[in-house]
């Protein structure tokens, strides 16, 4: 059974975020850029909120906001679902199902550490049931 922790160690990248007074097109071009899909939103280092692709397409395009002219503050996800580095990917999988959420972040010791997505727990699921049955780790790459 693996743990948020190994997931965070197999990943090694760091955990990108942005303040909240950003602009939604900051944090647009710098999900881009890292190729990720949401950014943890943080105030000297604490955790205050996360903003995602989905915010964005809710809370600025279906709403006919501009991008430039709206805060990350006025579209982030305040009531957040965290979990530490000595949860279960289980733990964090029945999480996301339970929230409908596809991104948790990682908070030890009261800061954020990082940010698991749906698919860095689907993706250690499978290499785990490689494992189990001897098939080659390499057709998943």
């Amino acid at each position: 059974m693996h743990h948020v922790a190994d997931l965070l160690e197999s990943c090694s990248r760091e955990p990108v975020w942005i303040e909240p007074l950003a602009c939604v097109y900051d944090a647009l071009k710098l999900m881009n850029s890292k190729d990720i899909g949401a950014l943890l939103v943080q105030i000297d280092g604490f955790l205050v909120g996360i903003v995602s692709e989905r915010d964005y397409v809710r809370k600025v395009i279906l709403d006919r906001h501009a991008s430039k002219l709206t805060k990350v503050s006025e579209i982030m996800t305040r009531e957040l679902v965290t979990v530490t580095s000595q949860d279960t990917v289980v733990h964090c999988i029945a999480l996301m199902r339970k929230h409908h959420i596809r991104h948790l972040p990682v908070v030890d010791a009261g800061r954020s550490i990082g940010i698991i997505s749906l698919r860095d727990l689907f993706l250690d699921v499978i290499h785990e049931k490689f494992e189990e049955n001897g098939i080659e780790e390499e057709l998943l790459d």
